[in-house]
């Protein structure tokens, strides 16, 4: 690993903004100082910068294996890093599902050769593998997924007893995504009874905001019965932002929460542009629901901010609305989008950065990353915070090759990215020959 030394950044760190250079060596952060005068390997000008953590989604959907016409490690993991995103938590709902340590680590395995950023794969929970569940090692694992609405395969625990036995027993952070099924099922009856074609603006109103906040409020009553440390995925109405609390620190919350890029961008008027292309699960729904969501980032009740970047191909999503696969590719434009709220005025930097890197990093007690500090891996994103960036087909990493903010022009744009001390990005082009590490937690 080389020595790479930053001068004249303007660091976003802990609340606080500050010029300083800083100095990477073996792959961590050595020093942070106003001026550092040490020969290395590379010096980056980084006058005019702003040097970020990098980001850490704690959900992505990357669908290796057994999805892999859609994306795989190696598409995803490239996209992450052109957007400023250096660790990945990805979703067990591949083929086949990983509900066994083997499949799990088999995960593992593909990642230490195939993926750029650093990287954390969920052991699943179905209806029948608490046994396997349970013999998740917490310090190499980020955590237990428990789809509480539609998903793949054998997925959707929707048995009292089991969902029971999981918040009761599970020691390490459950997952959730919740949308009560039967809700779901019933109003997708009701309004094929009513229209002989269904279509994508009834979309937030087949999968309700009902739906999600019965799901949602079942998941924090068990959570509080057993003790649980339960964080609750891409909230998606007002409703259920009053869940949680902001009047205790982060480090003590047992029930934390994430909103997702497309539920703070998007409303249900955008369904009429963008169809199918917004079409996720939860669902986007009104701006209400979005400003609401917004405030709750804003006042600490929602703590993260990630994408549940979930590629399909073009062709899938240019299906008919109720044959069209729900999901779509964020993580390479993320850090860009919220950018553009900042310059908005409605997210400050360091909200920003307390949102993507370093709440992340708390709630799930990731080892040494998720802040600049000294002693800490060098994972880290320059941005200039007012060069234009114009999403384009051929600049799209992804598998899939489309992006929901195609034709967009951000106002920011991404310089550098580090993983783990590389430079895996830079001049708008993939540096290759390093593989991201795997994620580590500071659990007993």
């Amino acid at each position: 690993m080389s020595r790479i030394l930053i001068k004249n950044a303007t660091i976003i760190n802990e609340g606080t903004q500050f010029q300083s250079d800083l100095l990477v060596n073996k792959g961590v952060i050595e020093k942070i100082d106003r001026q550092i005068d040490s020969t290395s390997d590379r010096e980056i000008n980084a006058e005019g910068l702003h040097l970020l953590p990098g980001l850490i989604d704690d959900q992505v959907h990357f669908r290796e294996p057994g999805l892999t016409h859609k994306a795989d490690i190696w598409h995803e993991s490239r996209a992450a890093v052109a957007g400023g995103c250096t660790s990945f938590m990805e979703m067990p709902n591949t083929i086949p599902n990983t509900l066994t340590q083997e499949l799990l680590e088999e995960k593992y395995q593909t990642a230490a050769t195939s993926s750029l950023a650093n990287y954390s794969f969920f052991m699943g929970a179905a209806n029948d593998n608490i046994e396997e569940v349970l013999r998740t090692n917490a310090k190499n694992v980020c955590g237990v997924k428990v789809f509480m609405g539609s998903s793949t395969g054998n997925m959707l625990v929707d048995n009292q007893e089991t969902l029971e036995n999981i918040f009761s027993k599970v020691p390490l952070l459950i997952a959730t995504h919740c949308e009560d099924e039967a809700t779901i099922r019933q109003n997708l009856k009701q309004y094929q009874e009513q229209y002989e074609t269904l279509t994508i603006d009834m979309h937030p109103k087949i999968r309700s905001a009902e739906a999600c906040y019965l799901s949602s409020s079942e998941a924090v009553r068990l959570a509080k019965k057993y003790g649980t440390r339960l964080h609750i995925l891409h909230i998606s109405t007002a409703k259920e932002t009053k869940l949680f609390r902001n009047d205790i620190p982060l480090k003590e919350k047992k029930i934390t929460a994430e909103a997702c890029i497309h539920h703070l961008w998007f409303s249900d008027q955008d369904y009429a542009e963008k169809g199918n292309l917004i079409k996720w699960n939860p669902a986007v729904k009104t701006a209400d629901d979005r400003e609401a969501i917004f405030k709750a980032v804003l006042d600490g009740r929602i703590d993260v901010i990630a994408t549940d970047h979930a590629p399909h191909t073009l062709e899938e999503k240019s299906r008919p609305y109720a044959e069209a696969p729900s999901g779509g590719p964020l993580v390479q434009f993320a850090l860009q989008a919220l950018l553009d709220f900042y310059h908005q005025g409605k997210l400050s930097l360091e909200d920003l950065v307390q949102k993507t890197a370093h709440n992340t990093a708390t709630c799930f007690q990731v080892e040494n990353r998720g802040y600049i500090r000294e002693g800490y891996w060098a994972d880290l994103v320059l941005v200039d915070l007012n060069k234009d960036y114009t999403v384009t087909k051929d600049k799209i990493l992804s598998k899939c090759g489309w992006s929901p903010f195609e034709g967009h022009t951000f106002k920011s744009s991404i310089e550098y990215t580090l993983v783990s001390g590389n430079i895996v990005y830079e001049d708008n082009r993939i540096v290759e020959g390093v593989s991201g590490r795997r994620l580590l937690f500071d659990r007993d």
